[in-house]
């Protein structure tokens, strides 16, 4: 989290300055003023104590609501009595006699009366929203709040714990309402739409040109010699029929759309060079398109180069689980060439015929979905998305919600900024009007008007900034396998596995799909070589994987990315230990683990040869380094010695640990194998207990 003063900290917890600083002291952190910083851990604490209270003081209010002893049957006054009480109490608070007495109404009460039938209640409600469900004043419901320590206006949006907690005061049965965030419209004019095509492969194998080519001679025949601007989607046309192309960056953009809960394509163009064959990305690409469930078409590019030997790549597809037609399968493969054009009119016309078999149909009438493929801020036309409609039919002045962001369609373009009346199923356009920039990935949903998708987003984005202080983002891990196990929620654990050589991942992957029992199926969904990277995080995110890996190491921006989304990563430096631990998992007999915590690393400046020792100058470039960690030695990013620090050092003193920014000496075990220009990477080894086995456990 950013850096936050005590205010805007104080009004991300919906708390006056005075109360975070009141809360702050009490939890005896240091005091300070309203523009002072406030870190992470203090935030946290905070955050932590009002979520306590809050959860005492509902509890205190259901106990005494329980505990409340039946009132005694009174006597019934006589209307005398009662004016005479009434006389004599505001005599002792005004100190008068009242000798006249207007006649007061009768009180007005402050919640609706209880009633058998249940009120549908959402998160989010505003207070106004409140007493109009629960047919009361919004006074009363102010009240409320007021008796629970909040001060609410008319406009303010309440939680759903603070809406239960009102109701249960009301004596209101409340229910609530599903999360479906827009209603589910009956489309009666379902018709056949054209195919959404993705394409995959390794770099430099040819893909931007053959998409190039498809442009130049489907979209724009009538403007030959110009460049049609990227906008990330296209229409091209073959026997007068569409076929729409993403064009995306490879495969991370791809799976992060999917990751996202958006499977837009349908059919996947795998990308392979007649003269380079397989490599890493393709695997990598392969492997993201089963773990989609699309079909694919293998087109082979390059095949007018002297060198190319397409029978070879055929070949080593079917080493890679890809059999193509003639080579034992029935994948449709296509050679190709963007230079002289071959095979394109045989691609396209394998595309035809595979959206045949798919029979792709969608709804046309009624208010259209759709998902962001990009977005960008244009300096004349300010945020602009390429959304791809799925169903509907999306007009110009159409109000619409994506994620947590509304609008109105101000205009549609296509992908030579051409103006276009609406966009029906499978066709992409950009859309001006957006209030903020959403991501890939984000669905685009038409509302009934501007209000509705006004309220909407606020409501979404409420819930996403307590996801996010919430943190409590679901994953799979082997410590949680065997209580899914044994509550029939998972049926399948899925793997995506790294190793340092081709060998080392083969074994591992066969020795890991042998460990599938009857209650849950091990599969590995992608094995390659290589460190794990983004790529490998966000199709384990996506397919709701763990990810393996032996004898590699985690890139860094591959970790920030694995510890925000949630996806659990473990190393191995021996092969049975990974076998192991997934088979403990299994039998739900998992034991304390040892796991690397990374500290630090450091740039080797200079290495000193002293008589009695190697002293090593070090520039500390991110975290910090620790005088009783562990050091490995990362020479051209490949390990070279792997040891323990003897001594740390600054100038002439010896220190516990140094941070990111300074210099150092620092002296290692073996440090014979150290040149400048190394990098050092300090790490500790924690002991890691792991949940209890479960009751189940195979005999």
């Amino acid at each position: 989290m950013a850096k936050l003063k005590v205010f805007e900290a104080a009004k991300q917890l919906n708390l006056s300055s005075e109360g975070l600083i009141a809360v702050l002291k009490e939890l005896n952190f240091p005091a300070r003023g309203y523009t002072s910083y406030i870190t992470d851990a203090e935030f946290e604490a905070a955050r932590l104590r009002l979520r306590k209270e809050k959860k005492q003081f509902k509890e205190s209010i259901r106990r005494r609501r329980t505990s409340r002893p039946a009132s005694p049957q009174r006597e019934e006054k006589t209307d005398a009595e009662i004016s005479r009480n009434i006389r004599q109490t505001l005599v002792k608070v005004r100190g008068r006699e009242i000798r006249h007495r207007r006649p007061t109404r009768e009180a007005r009460p402050t919640c609706a009366p209880v009633s058998e039938e249940r009120v549908k209640i959402s998160s989010y409600m505003t207070v106004a929203e409140l007493a109009h469900a629960f047919e009361t004043a919004p006074s009363d419901i102010i009240k409320k709040c007021l008796a629970m320590g909040m001060l609410a206006t008319v406009n303010q949006r309440l939680d759903l714990d603070t809406i239960m907690l009102i109701a249960d005061e009301c004596g209101i049965k409340v229910e609530q309402e599903s999360e479906a965030e827009t209603e589910q419209v009956e489309r009666e004019q379902v018709d056949a739409r054209p195919p959404v095509v993705v394409v995959l492969g390794h770099v430099d194998h040819g893909k931007t040109a053959l998409l190039d080519y498809i442009r130049k001679t489907k979209v724009v025949e009538q403007e030959a010699g110009r460049i049609t601007q990227h906008t990330g989607a296209y229409v091209a046309y073959y026997d007068e029929k569409p076929i729409v192309f993403l064009d995306t960056p490879g495969h991370e953009a791809f799976t992060a759309m999917r990751a996202r809960g958006a499977q837009v394509t349908d059919i996947a163009v795998l990308v392979v060079a007649a003269d380079d064959g397989v490599m890493p990305q393709t695997k990598e690409a392969i492997d993201h398109a089963r773990a989609a469930g699309i079909p694919m078409i293998v087109a082979i590019t390059k095949v007018d180069l002297a060198n190319a030997n397409p029978d070879r790549a055929k070949a080593q597809l079917a080493q890679s689980g890809v059999a193509v037609e003639g080579y034992g399968g029935d994948t449709l493969c296509v050679e190709t060439s963007a230079m002289t054009g071959q095979g394109i009119e045989e691609l396209l016309d394998g595309i035809s015929v595979k959206a045949l078999e798919l029979d792709l149909t969608a709804g046309y009438d009624g208010p259209a979905h759709g998902v962001v493929v990009e977005a960008r801020v244009d300096r004349g036309r300010g945020n602009i998305a390429t959304v791809l409609v799925q169903e509907g039919t999306l007009r110009r002045g159409d109000p619409f919600v994506a994620a947590e962001y509304h609008g109105r369609v101000r205009d549609l373009l296509d992908e030579r900024f051409n103006r276009i009346e609406e966009v029906t199923p499978s066709m992409p356009a950009q859309v001006l009007g957006f209030s903020g920039l959403p991501q890939a990935g984000d669905r685009v949903e038409v509302t009934a008007d501007e209000r509705t998708a006004r309220e909407l987003a606020q409501r979404r984005y409420l819930s996403k900034r307590d996801r996010i202080l919430a943190s409590s983002r679901p994953k799979i891990t082997l410590e949680s396998l065997q209580d899914q196990i044994a509550a029939g929620q998972v049926r399948e654990l899925k793997i995506v596995l790294k190793a340092d050589v081709s060998g080392s991942s083969e074994a591992l992957r066969d020795s890991l799909e042998g460990l599938s029992l009857e209650e849950v199926r091990v599969r590995v969904i992608s094995a390659s070589v290589g460190d794990i990277s983004r790529s490998d995080v966000l199709l384990a995110q996506a397919s709701e994987a763990i990810i393996v890996g032996f004898h590699v190491r985690t890139l860094t921006d591959a970790k920030a990315l694995a510890d925000h989304e949630g996806v659990e990563i473990r190393t191995y430096r021996i092969i049975y230990a990974a076998i192991d631990d997934i088979r403990a998992a299994m039998l739900g007999l998992l034991e304390p683990e040892e796991r690397e915590v990374d500290l630090g690393r450091a740039e080797v400046r200079k290495v000193f040869k002293l008589p009695k020792a190697t002293v090593i100058g070090c520039y500390v470039t991110e975290g910090k380094l620790v005088r009783d960690a562990r050091v490995r030695v990362l020479h051209e990013d490949r390990e070279v010695a792997n040891t323990r620090v003897t001594s740390l050092r600054r100038f002439k003193d010896d220190v516990k640990e140094v941070d990111t920014g300074y210099e150092c000496g620092v002296g290692i075990e073996e440090s014979d194998e150290v040149q400048e220009g190394d990098i050092l990477q300090f790490y500790t080894v924690e002991q890691v207990a792991r949940a209890a086995p479960s009751a189940r456990q195979h005999q």
